[in-house]
């Protein structure tokens, strides 16, 4: 019987260096960010800070529930919803129009472009973009949509373009060598291997939308934003309570949903 020895461990993979670099770049910006901003932590948690907190806190109780003030709130509730769902829709089209030129398929100068293009969109928030379209559109919640639309459609553009570059060429180049036109081996070939994450993307941009059109009418957007900081300059707190809990309803109800359809596409 032949003796069994063991087998020699092999050796263990080289450690990139740019990887430490990074790591100890990462956590002397955290410690820089600790050591210049003024935290008072001390302060926060004193007892006048927190009698104070309570009593502002006691004043939002209880919410302003009566019949007039509940209508004009679901109404504000549906104006914000179909703000983010418009904004939302809007930008998924633009960013599937971009994301073709953004994935190089129409050369590479082009990609160079429509990425900076989407680098703008996306680079500035939403409410410096209602800022400035409410100077063109005026108050109310077109100016809001738009604002959604820009931001989302820089977001979406990049997403697409990435899920496409990402995509397994082999069965469009297949048609292609088959005689399938471009158009025709991107639709039944590319398309549908990243519709799913597509998808995906453009519930999660919504969710977040949602959020954000909730804010926007702090600057004169429309929707529940509009009610909440009118209501607060006017320290009627029990009337903000309610556009609060409003605003909690609705992202609770577009999350489940959002997850519910999520689910289903992963399936």
């Amino acid at each position: 019987m032949s003796a069994v020895y063991p087998r020699a461990m092999p050796a263990a993979p080289p450690r990139a260096w740019s990887t430490a670099v990074l790591a100890l770049a990462l956590l002397a910006l955290v410690a820089a960010s600790f050591a210049s901003l003024p935290l008072k932590w001390g302060e926060f948690f004193t007892l006048q800070a927190v009698a104070s907190i309570a009593e502002f806190l006691a004043g939002f109780a209880p919410p302003d529930l009566a019949p007039a003030f509940v209508a004009r709130t679901a109404w504000a509730t549906a104006e914000t919803l179909s703000m983010s769902a418009l904004g939302t829709l809007l930008a998924v089209a633009a960013g599937l129009v971009l994301a073709l030129p953004a994935a190089g398929r129409f050369g590479r100068p082009a990609r160079v472009l429509v990425r900076a293009l989407l680098n703008v969109l996306r680079s500035i928030p939403e409410l410096v973009w209602a800022s400035i379209l409410l100077i063109a559109a005026g108050l109310g919640p077109f100016a809001g949509t738009l604002a959604l639309a820009a931001h989302t459609a820089g977001v979406l553009g990049r997403l697409f373009a990435d899920a496409l570059e990402n995509a397994a060429p082999a069965p469009e180049q297949s048609l292609r060598s088959n005689g399938a036109s471009a158009m025709a081996a991107f639709f039944y070939a590319t398309l549908p291997q990243t519709l799913p994450q597509m998808l995906s993307y453009t519930l999660y941009r919504w969710e977040n939308n949602i959020r954000a059109a909730a804010i926007l009418g702090v600057v004169g957007a429309g929707g529940l934003g509009q009610m909440l900081k009118y209501h607060l300059s006017l320290f009627q707190m029990r009337q903000a309570a309610t556009v609060i809990l409003a605003m909690l309803l609705l992202v609770a109800l577009v999350d489940a949903v959002s997850f519910a359809m999520r689910r289903a596409l992963t399936r």
